[in-house]
């Protein structure tokens, strides 16, 4: 079965790793996190390294893994647009 190369596609680029796409671009982005208690809305990095809490209630809105952040039960997000 011959693969096109040039024109790979989406799912087959979103598979590779990072550098070995045809165009490089980073898995990560920023994200717009809802507090539930609140809903006031607050800047998270989708792998951020420390616990992310609301500025005005102080809930948790993301912990730490070993990779991308995991959000907390209740939160919603959407990507920020580049």
């Amino acid at each position: 079965m011959p693969k096109d190369l040039l024109h790979p596609s989406a799912a087959d680029e979103r598979r590779k790793h990072k550098l070995k796409r045809l165009v490089q671009s980073p898995n990560s982005f920023f994200m717009d996190v809802r507090c539930p208690g609140c809903l006031s809305i607050t800047t998270v990095f989708s792998h951020a390294q420390s616990v992310v809490v609301c500025g005005s209630c102080a809930v948790m809105l993301c912990q730490p893994t070993g990779g991308k952040a995991r959000l907390t039960e209740g939160c919603s997000f959407r990507k920020k647009p580049e």
